[in-house]
């Protein structure tokens, strides 16, 4: 068994690398993404990405995660799947890793500053043997992509009440 990794592309995001930390480090902010899949435009956009055969399955895993501060939960075939932060470097870096699921996956989402905006890549990793690896790739890669492309579009996280 060993860590494989898959890349996303390089995403410019139109917000610096810290209001995209902000948003990204506190996983109740991802909240907005059940409610973006009733935008037709971003089930559109679903559909161009995500095969035919798989896109209602998508929309229903989509629909029961659960958000709170530092995890995230899906139902997957397998039962519960929950990623939990296990690292935050302000305003660099957000480590997921996986909680009760068969195989260990990882999540990195990267922010680097570029002016007054930033760039995102999402790496998601497996520990694999080289049979599951094979079988596995497309999916991890297609996972890495689409959640980029995800983030990439998600607005600014709300700011914080001065009064808080």
């Amino acid at each position: 068994m060993g860590l494989c990794k898959f890349e996303s592309e390089i995403k410019h995001l139109s917000q610096s690398a810290e209001a995209a930390y902000a948003r990204l480090s506190d996983l109740r902010h991802l909240e907005g993404l059940k409610q973006r899949l009733a935008d037709p435009a971003v089930a559109e956009k679903m559909a161009e990405q995500i095969p035919a055969e798989k896109l209602e399955e998508t929309r229903r895993y989509l629909e029961d995660l659960t958000f709170e501060q530092d995890c995230l939960t899906l139902r997957t075939p397998m039962g519960p799947l929950t990623l939990r932060a296990v690292e935050r470097e302000e305003p660099k870096l957000v480590k997921l890793a996986s909680e009760g699921a068969p195989v260990q996956l990882y999540v990195w989402i990267q922010l680097l500053p570029e002016g007054e905006a930033a760039k995102m890549r999402v790496t998601v990793g497996a520990e694999l043997n080289m049979f599951m690896k094979s079988m596995a790739a497309g999916p991890l890669q297609q996972a890495a992509d689409g959640l980029a492309n995800i983030l990439a579009h998600m607005p600014a996280a709300p700011m914080p009440d001065a009064e808080a």
